[in-house]
């Protein structure tokens, strides 16, 4: 199986780069991730951070670079506000590129020159590509072993591709086509032929040497094979529906697997409804509940995860709403009188859990604790900007409009992707 997911080639020396990169006191070289992620992007605006199933497309790659605790530093390198808000969020720093550097012309090597000049204490980058969500820690883990332990200067990732390659006939020619890597008359069966080695640019390694000779790949160098259905590039080939439902089955989704979550706890105002409290003409106090939060519920429940609905001082329900939401939800439902995270932590141990087994949905400042200490995390679309920053989904509906059901639907699918990964 070891194989199959990593072969590695002899390497290919191509320039005569022997020297020694120099190293700090503990005997270590500084290796530094850099994403490149300008803001002027010609098919999609600003797709960098264009949430894909849930997160900032620079959000995958920054976590899996952070989960791979192999890095010294891990820079996005940006001329865009948004993006650098978003870059800092995921845990990495920012890059401020100069203007020379951030033209529709510019080339990422150029970008990388800059990044080596400004940061004289990086020994070795590695240029990790936005777009391929589908990048995990232990890809980035075993490439970095063959820069420090097998003493390669540069490695970049590839896949294997099984593709029948002709040479193309210009318009006008009148000549035949001929095949470029078959015989036409012993076509190989796909079992018994290996196929070629194709870049598919999610990172490249290389010295700080190579860059500023111009070079990514160069001196002793060697490819990390991938398998292909951790090779998403989003620039090249695949929409981002599709996309959508690659990263749901082959992306990273943290150190905390997604498999483990008991609990679903979920807000009433402002999450399961839109905030809003109705009144009608007698005085009766009312809020609407969306028809496929409902649906949503039964379905996880049905899988076995508890759901409880809470309630705060700060949103109180009266009694009897509270009654009516729990018949018709068919969950408990908690008030909390105290300070949100102090009580939802005494219901977790009461439910002899611990946070990474909690799944929450919330909507506001007083959730804020609770998004960030939860294994999983979401606020609906219509939340507070410090709530979207606090959680680790983003749901695409707005508070009563589906986004619990959205939620509960991406609970279940990590759930199954993490179940398919383990087999």
């Amino acid at each position: 199986m070891a194989s199959a997911k990593r072969r590695e080639q002899t390497a290919v020396d191509t320039s005569n780069h022997s020297k020694r990169m120099r190293l700090d006191g503990n005997g270590r070289r500084h290796i530094a991730a850099v994403i490149l992620a300008r803001g002027g992007s010609k098919g999609i605006p600003l797709k960098n951070i264009k949430m894909l199933a849930g997160v900032p497309l620079i959000g995958w790659v920054i976590r899996a670079a952070v989960d791979s605790e192999v890095f010294d530093s891990i820079w996005v390198s940006t001329d865009h506000d948004e993006i650098e808000r978003v870059a800092k969020k995921w845990g990495a720093q920012v890059h401020r590129r100069s203007p020379e550097v951030s033209k529709d012309k510019t080339t990422s090597l150029e970008t990388l020159q800059e990044f080596s000049r400004l940061n004289p204490e990086v020994d070795v980058i590695c240029n990790i590509q936005a777009t391929s969500p589908c990048l995990h820690p232990h890809h980035l883990k075993h490439a970095v072993e063959m820069i420090t332990k097998q003493g390669y200067e540069s490695v970049f990732s590839v896949v294997r591709r099984h593709n029948f390659r002709w040479k193309e006939v210009k318009k006008g020619e009148g000549t035949s086509t001929v095949a470029l890597n078959l015989d036409p008359s012993k076509r190989p069966r796909r079992q018994d032929w290996d196929g070629e080695l194709c870049e598919n640019g999610s990172f490249y390694f290389a010295t700080k040497e190579l860059v500023g000779e111009g070079l990514l790949q160069g001196g002793k160098m060697t490819y990390f094979e991938m398998l292909p259905e951790f090779s998403v590039d989003i620039d090249v080939d695949i929409d981002w529906p599709v996309a959508e439902q690659r990263v749901l089955r082959f992306g990273y989704f943290g150190k905390d697997q997604p498999d483990m979550v008991r609990l679903l706890l979920c807000n009433v105002s402002g999450c399961l409804t839109d905030g809003q409290l109705y009144m009608s003409v007698g005085g009766e106090e009312m809020v609407s509940i969306n028809s496929r939060d409902l649906a949503g519920i039964r379905m996880l429940k049905g899988e076995g995860m508890e759901v409880i609905l809470i309630s705060s001082s700060e949103n109180q329900l009266p009694a009897a709403l509270v009654d009516k939401l729990s018949q018709k939800t068919g969950c408990e439902l908690r008030h909390l009188k105290e300070q949100k995270q102090v009580e939802v932590e005494r219901l977790i141990k009461e439910k002899k859990l611990v946070w990474k087994e909690v799944a929450y949905l919330g909507n506001d400042v007083p959730d804020v604790d609770c998004l960030n200490l939860a294994g999983l995390s979401a606020v609906p679309l219509d939340a507070p900007m410090v709530a979207l920053n606090a959680a680790n989904y983003t749901c695409q509906s707005p508070a009563g409009r589906g986004a619990l059901r959205e939620f509960i639907e991406h609970i279940l699918q990590l759930k199954k992707s993490a179940k398919c990964l383990s087999k």
